[in-house]
């Protein structure tokens, strides 16, 4: 990626490179610290990926990321803001880091399911024989009773 602009770069999410046409860049003017720079610089960034319809992810990992990040998607597209620091080109590095992680997380296959075991004779022994222990501690905390 030496000498291209990151509007013009794909994104490499893991095993998978989402090309730069299938991503959107906005810019608008930034709130926060910057004096009369930030009332005329666009450095807010906002970078906007069409999830539903990105051919680069392949349909099952599609269908994961779109079931993981439902609650984040407006209409199939994911969008990522940043705003943080006072030059354009820094918030983009930080949209692009912050839009491959999320994509990276959604996408990622499942853990393997766990395999159910039981305790074993010594760990159930113990587990009760701490119990019994508590039990007694507490039991010697409380007043004598009374005859």
């Amino acid at each position: 990626m030496a000498g291209q602009d990151e509007t013009t770069a794909g994104l490499a999410v893991g095993p998978v490179t989402v090309p730069a046409d299938a991503l959107t860049w906005r810019f608008s003017r930034s709130s926060g610290p910057g004096g009369q720079h930030v009332n005329t610089s666009d450095t807010r960034v906002s970078l906007s990926l069409d999830v539903a319809s990105c051919r680069a992810l392949g349909a099952t990992r599609r269908a994961r990321a779109l079931e993981r990040l439902s609650g984040r998607l407006v209409d199939g597209v994911l969008t990522v803001s940043a705003q943080t620091h006072r030059s354009q080109v820094r918030n983009r590095v930080e949209a692009r880091e912050r839009l491959a992680a999320i994509l990276a997380e959604a996408i990622a296959p499942p853990p393997p399911e766990r395999r159910g075991t039981r305790p074993s004779r010594a760990s159930k022994r113990r587990r009760l024989e701490a119990k019994r222990r508590r039990g007694d501690v507490k039991k010697s905390r409380s007043r004598p009773p009374m005859d």
